[in-house]
């Protein structure tokens, strides 16, 4: 997107066409095509004529197998049977300072085992019998190639993967970085090492930090084992912004920035230590570590997270007190569930879609309705979506069919293998499926409906009651204006007109969770491209009444508090 890199482009024309890239372009998109629309017509028909409404439904070679990774997931955490066990935290005190321990095994199996330990260690004196250290260098990061800028991104400040690329395109366009859409990790010295650091270091931030790095005879960044053939990783050019950047577009181009001169940055180097004390049989662990020189730390500062922690001045032979020692129950814990960018993550490990649709499959199944939260969970949609393909197409749902496809894809590109004998095998596992699910249409789309009627009163239908007369609560349009918010279903039946209001932009989704201050359902909106709005409907209401909309204090827009209709 910079005039040099044009100029160049334009007298390095290379004289052969690439016709394979675009047989393998052309065959992934009659894929998708053939899976995508022929599955997604016949869900979504199937359930359209049992006459209960219509719902868009969906399913394909790429977004089947991550539906399955979802609900897989769920269905792992309902089936988790949580086993108890005890752990022992103990402190100990030096010099007036309190230090926490960590006892020689992780978890007692009893808790009259875990009472014994804490009985006979209480106000003990424990001896140390051994100090260890040891140095560890930590090497700078590889640069980012576009699931590692999404992962760091959602990391640090909690951007979905279709935001962070939707925001790296823009400075992309803006001709501030280069193209994002890639798997490299590894950055060529023909992009100009040199001229990129003096372009950057036009930011009073970066000034000090390039001039430290073009000191250097020699700069050679930390490049990643992973390559793209098209493109190399996501770096800044150098050129100076147009415009101011604010925002998104400010916070993500900082963080490209600083991983672009950490990963040319000396290695830095930590130490850990641990000092063991013992007390009769007994064992409690000391950990502790410090940063002795900070290397790439420096350049990638405020987005690496330092653990240092100090340890007490303490040598063989020395003695410390037990200041609190007790037992505590825990359980073990189910397997998280996925959040969009791990979800991401999964996908990438499965060679299941490219790196320029992965974030917009994740979208396209909150938009579906299949998932929601951050936290995603599996609605009964997606359980029953994912259970008709799993009894009828199984091969939509298997990753490795879809990875096949993808090899396939980059057989295409390599000359081996045909776009032509690729369709036609694939048309040949299509057709049986197809069959299958057009003789079963009527019982799918029975069952389906049925769902879908059921997940569309869940959707608005809060589990906090009414606070004024316990009847439900529920997402209400007010047919004047079309604008939506809290209504209580004992208007017809009791004439409460209890309201509150809700965001009036992006989808709305019903969480599991209470607000922590008022114990009020909490409400998530999300908008393609956004982060999440995450609120308290009640919280906001009583801000809202406190604050007057004239007040040079307000900090709502008038523009927001009119937006809470009334029942109407």
């Amino acid at each position: 997107m910079t005039e040099k890199e044009l100029r160049i482009a334009f007298q390095k024309l290379n004289s052969k066409t690439e016709l394979l890239v675009v047989d393998a372009g052309k065959c992934r998109h009659e894929l998708d095509w053939l899976y995508g629309i022929n599955l997604s017509r016949l869900l979504t028909e199937s359930a359209l004529r049992q006459g209960r409404g219509y719902t868009t439904l969906s399913a394909g070679r790429v977004q089947g197998p991550t539906l399955g990774f979802v609900v897989e997931r769920e269905e792992e955490i309902s089936c988790f049977v949580p086993v108890p066990f005890w752990t022992i935290d103990a402190t100990i005190v030096h010099d007036n300072k309190i230090y926490s321990s960590e006892y020689e095994r992780d978890k007692v199996a009893s808790q009259a085992e875990a009472k014994g330990v804490c009985n006979e260690c209480r106000d003990a004196l424990l001896e140390v019998k051994a100090v260890e250290s040891r140095e560890t260098q930590q090497y700078p990061p590889y640069p980012f190639d576009l699931s590692s800028l999404q992962s760091e991104a959602y990391r640090h400040f909690g951007y979905s993967p279709a935001r962070t690329l939707a925001l790296a395109e823009r400075l992309y366009l803006d001709a501030l970085i280069s193209y994002p859409r890639t798997s490299s990790q590894k950055l060529p010295p023909d992009i100009g090492y040199a001229e990129i650091m003096r372009g950057i270091a036009f930011h009073t931030d970066y000034r000090p930090l390039v001039a430290k790095l073009t000191t250097r005879s020699d700069l050679r960044p930390n490049n990643g084992p992973k390559d793209d053939p098209a493109h190399p990783a996501i770096f800044p050019t150098g050129e100076s912004p147009n415009r101011p950047l604010s925002g998104g577009e400010a916070t993500l181009y900082d963080l490209i920035s600083r991983r672009f001169m950490a990963t040319f940055a000396d290695s830095s180097l930590k130490t850990s230590s641990r000092i063991i004390l013992t007390y009769n049989n007994h064992r409690f662990f000391l950990l502790g570590s410090r940063i002795i020189r900070l290397g790439w730390v420096e350049f990638y500062r405020p987005y690496v997270f330092d653990d240092s922690r100090p340890l007490p001045d303490l040598r063989v032979g020395d003695r410390a007190r037990v200041q609190d020692i007790k037992s505590v129950e825990r359980f073990t814990q189910p397997p998280h569930r996925y959040n969009p960018s791990s979800l991401l993550k999964k996908m990438e490990d499965a060679n299941i879609g490219t790196k320029a649709t992965r974030a917009g499959i994740i979208d396209l199944l909150y938009a579906r309705g299949y998932v929601r939260e951050q936290r995603i969970r599996a609605s009964e949609l997606a359980d029953k979506v994912a259970d008709t393909l799993s009894t009828y197409c199984p091969l939509i749902m298997d990753p490795s069919f879809t990875a096949n496809l993808e090899n396939l894809m980059e057989d295409i590109q390599n000359g081996t293998a045909s776009r032509r004998v690729v369709l036609v095998e694939a048309l040949q596992h299509l057709r049986p499926i197809m069959l299958s699910l057009a003789e079963n249409e009527r019982e799918i789309g029975s069952q389906l409906s049925y769902v879908i009627v059921a997940q569309k009163v869940a959707d608005v239908t809060f589990d906090t009651p009414c606070p004024k007369c316990g009847l439900k609560l529920a997402v209400v349009r007010n047919r004047g204006t079309g604008k939506r918010f809290i209504g209580c279903n004992g208007k017809w039946q009791t004439g409460c007109n209890f309201t509150l209001p809700l965001p009036q932009f992006g989808n709305l989704t019903l969480l599991k969770r209470p607000c922590n201050a008022c114990g009020f359902q909490m409400v998530q909106a999300r908008s393609r491209g956004r982060r999440p709005l995450v609120s308290c409907p009640r919280c906001y209401a009583t801000k809202a009444r406190e604050m007057k909309p004239d007040s040079s204090k307000s900090k709502i827009p008038a523009q927001i508090l009119r937006e809470a209709p009334s029942a109407t």
